[in-house]
């Protein structure tokens, strides 16, 4: 901001509403022991505007003591230079995006190395600019504008203007009408900052302030000033918001019409600020006035005026412009609330006749609603079944709300407006067993719910919402298009699922984790959208899923903590592992019979451990007999057993000549006893089965189970055992170290409290 004067004013004075000048070119040294200094010190310069201003270009470099009152440091700066009237001056900050009074409240904000302006304070500044809009000279009048344009965003000085009734003048300055340009404008950003601090009540404002501010909106493109536009847009806003009984004052100046043009300014703040207000017209309107602006944003102009230049593909649209956005988008889908949570009446006729064209665009015509020729079904009970209801009386399947008559509604635009595919899905669903067909009635329903969920119908817009759908800006029936998509989704979700009638949620979870995932991804359209959903297959979730699964879990494994759980844990999950093999020995197995030079035609033997785990006890059986532990007759005590041998170790694989009549070697394990004697051969019928007994087998002998599954075992119940022990700790960050232990204390003198 360039320095500007008021005449008649002292030259203190006007040097501080100007901003100050940073030209300071360099500071005294640093001292040495400048590190050591306290926290509560901090190292700054202080410099004078009208000093410098006067020729007297010096500065102080001072040691701010957070510790001492504000008033006492003033009080040392003033002294140095010879200052009288203590209280007429303040300290401010003087940085680029930092420029307000010091206070007690703010004075922690000071960092060495600052340089800090001592300027009249803002009670005396803010008489001075009072005093000189109040005088006859405009020159001195356009000069206190400006700075006032400056000052008013700092709210110690809005609150000393406020207390002498500034803001009053600035309102009177506007009602006047006769400020028009640059001063016009620097009053109305004047008097948003101010209001913006909360200091007063909109209320006080009246219907002639009111209407000169909304006669800003309604200039012409070629006339309006940027600034001017933005200010005035904003106190409409905060009018319609925040005065009870003053909006009717504003919608007989200004309406959503009068304000879109202003969406094709060059300027965003205009944009911002257009729609802001647009939108607190919309959520202060009643139910009629609603639906009418509900019709003039969803025009063809309009949208086509929103996409074209305030969205423009998404690029450069701002946090603020995203969240006017989103609000407007918020309240156009809550035009279906009502109709959501509204059942319908069972005896209006209207609601049968929706229905049965329901029926007759599916079975009489089909499925062209522009034909009038109409036959009479012979079983329209049969046909309204196809269909999906569950009621004898179809209309009764709409009580119950939500979705209430908004399902109906839904229906029939699909129906009417996309008759083949509507046909399509019904048919397909009627062709199908009965078990496996998808309702068309509950799934439109059950949907309607679904999408009102994820689009959160019903719901007011939120302080800090910014998520908003381009798509939903294309098409004048935004809601019901997006349900014509995704009920064909829902359609191929189910026969890719081959899903049945206890699928019916599994389908509908699938089906919202599609809808969710591509509209995170922020289609521009709605083919866009139906492109993009088509391709996400159930499959394709199921992958996602399983991806996500792995990830999470592998990142909670990476953690120290859980590292150290797992350790602690895996024992005990290796005890389980071996009691379940022992449990598999003492269910026993038949094998065929082998020896040492090969397998003995037709003969099969049956072994099981006993239930003590000190002897095998075995017998020859049938090939489909599994003899129990009393029908064994032979038994092998564990203590005679010397060795395992598995694979090709064994005997019965290395003196075999023809080898291709052997099952694989990756199944042959055999008993070593005394060395006097044969080994006692095996061949497992599978590889699951060789695992259980050759891990079986080594935990009796006291050996390392060393099978392929047993680290499949072990991972499977230390992922289990960690979810069940975490369940608790659901949502909480676990930290990557645990919390330091803290020193002993000096001494362990305690005092104990005899209760």
């Amino acid at each position: 901001m360039k320095k500007n004067s008021v005449p008649n004013m002292p030259v203190s004075e006007r040097a501080s509403i100007a901003q100050a000048p940073s030209n300071l070119k360099s500071l005294p040294p640093t001292p040495r022991n400048f590190r050591n200094v306290s926290a509560d010190i901090k190292k700054v310069a202080v410099t004078m505007p009208e000093r410098d201003a006067a020729g007297q270009k010096n500065a102080q470099l001072i040691e701010f003591n957070q510790t001492l009152p504000l008033e006492s440091i003033i009080q040392g700066i003033c002294a140095e230079w010879n200052l009288e009237d203590i209280s007429s001056y303040a300290l401010r900050f003087n940085e680029t995006n930092q420029k307000m009074y010091i206070t007690e409240k703010n004075r922690k904000d000071i960092q060495n190395g600052q340089v800090l302006n001592l300027t009249l304070s803002a009670g005396r500044t803010a008489k001075a600019i009072k005093q000189a809009l109040s005088g006859s000279r405009l020159e001195d009048k356009n000069s206190a504008l400006r700075s006032l344009s400056f000052l008013s965003s700092d709210i110690t000085f809005s609150e000393e203007f406020v207390k002498i009734q500034g803001h009053i003048l600035l309102i009177d300055i506007v009602t006047g009408g006769n400020y028009k340009g640059d001063p016009l404008s620097y009053t109305l950003k004047s008097f948003v900052s101010i209001m913006e601090h909360g200091i007063v009540s909109w209320e006080i404002l009246d219907q002639d302030f009111i209407r000169k501010v909304a006669e800003c909106v309604n200039v012409s493109a070629n006339n309006l000033d940027t600034q001017c536009l933005q200010s005035a847009l904003d106190i409409l806003e905060s009018v319609v918001l925040y005065c009870s009984g003053k909006q009717n004052v504003i919608e007989q100046v200004v309406t959503p019409i009068n304000v879109i043009p202003h969406l094709e300014s060059k300027s965003q703040d205009v944009q911002k600020n257009a729609i802001a207000l647009i939108n607190a017209l919309f959520t202060k309107a009643d139910e009629s006035k609603r639906k009418k602006i509900a019709e003039s944003l969803q025009s063809q102009k309009m949208r086509n005026n929103i996409l074209s230049n305030v969205i423009r593909g998404g690029t450069n649209v701002g946090s603020g412009m995203a969240h006017e956005l989103y609000v407007l988008q918020t309240l156009l889908l809550n035009l279906n609330e009502d109709r959501m949570r509204k059942g319908v009446d069972i005896h209006d006729p209207a609601i049968n006749r929706e229905i049965e064209e329901l029926r007759r665009i599916a079975f009489d015509v089909e499925g062209d609603p522009n034909i009038n020729t109409v036959r009479k079904s012979q079983n329209s009970s049969k046909e309204y079944k196809k269909l999906g209801f569950e009621n004898a009386n179809p209309i009764e399947d709409f009580v119950a709300a939500p979705p209430g008559i908004l399902a109906l509604d839904v229906m029939l635009y699909f129906a009417r407006n996309h008759g083949e595919n509507y046909v399509k899905v019904v048919l397909e669903n009627c062709t199908r067993e009965d078990d496996h067909d998808c309702p068309f009635v509950q799934a439109s329903k059950m949907l309607t719910k679904i999408l009102c969920e994820i689009l959160k119908v019903g719901e007011p817009p939120s302080d800090d919402g910014e998520t908003y759908y381009i798509m939903f800006f294309t098409h004048d029936k935004p809601f019901e298009e997006f349900f014509c998509i995704c009920i064909q989704l829902l359609n191929k979700t189910w026969r890719e699922m081959k899903a049945t009638s206890d699928d019916f949620q599994k389908v509908l979870d699938v089906v919202r984790e599609q809808i969710v995932r591509v509209l995170d991804t922020s289609p521009t359209s709605f083919e866009a959208f139906r492109s993009k959903i088509n391709t996400l297959t159930y499959a394709q979730i199921n992958r996602l899923w399983e991806t996500e699964r792995l990830v999470k879990e592998g990142q909670g494994a990476q953690l120290k903590p859980i590292i150290e759980l797992r350790e602690q844990i895996k024992p005990e999950m290796m005890d389980l592992i071996k009691q379940q093999r022992l449990k598999y020995l003492t269910s026993g197995s038949r094998f065929a019979k082998y020896t040492k030079t090969g397998r003995i035609k037709d003969k099969f033997w049956c072994w099981r451990l006993a239930p003590n785990y000190k002897a095998l006890h075995y017998g020859d059986c049938g090939e489909s007999e599994n003899l129990s532990l009393d029908d064994l007759p032979n038994k092998l005590p564990l203590s005679d057993i010397r060795k395992l041998l598995v694979g090709k170790d064994c005997p019965h694989i290395n003196t075999v000549k023809n080898r291709s009549k052997l099952p694989s070697s990756n199944t042959a394990f055999s008993i070593q006893c005394d060395l006097d004697t044969d080994p006692i051969c095996f061949m497992a019928s599978s590889e699951n089965e060789f695992d259980m007994w050759t891990d079986g087998l080594n935990s009796l002998l006291g050996n390392e189970m060393t099978s392929g599954q047993v680290g499949k075992d072990l991972e499977t119940l230390l992922s289990m055992e960690i979810k069940m022990r975490m369940l608790d700790t659901e949502g909480v960050p676990i930290p990557a170290e645990a919390p330091p232990i803290p020193p002993p204390p000096a001494n362990y003198n305690f005092t104990y409290l005899n209760l």
